[in-house]
């Protein structure tokens, strides 16, 4: 991946942290932690890859934040200096839950 777009990376995850904290009204997306983003090379789209507090509010957290998305991406424009914003997909990080699932296998492996 070139540095342009890991730059690009960088700042759509930091300002989309804080259009999730700051500006956003709906409450299920308060609690949503953004991990990681990935933009195609042509800028044309980006993968808002995020986890939620509450598991069982994994979907609706989801529909709500693809909802708003095309509130987050007017106020992405504000805030950084890109000729376009790509669209945005936001999809759930299974990385942390894979992560946890790999540590319960390694910590039953070490009991035994």
């Amino acid at each position: 991946m070139n540095i342009k777009i890991e730059r690009i990376n960088h700042m759509i995850m930091e300002e989309i942290s804080k259009i999730l904290m700051l500006e956003v009204k709906d409450e299920d997306i308060k609690f949503v932690t953004v991990t990681d983003c990935d933009t195609s090379n042509d800028l044309s789209y980006c993968k808002i890859y995020v986890t939620v507090l509450e598991q069982e509010k994994k979907e609706e957290t989801l529909k709500a934040l693809n909802n708003a998305s095309s509130f987050i991406r007017s106020e992405l424009a504000k805030r950084i200096e890109i000729r376009h914003i790509p669209e945005l997909k936001f999809l759930y990080d299974e990385s942390i839950s894979y992560g946890d699932h790999i540590d319960k296998i390694i910590d039953k492996l070490n009991e035994e």
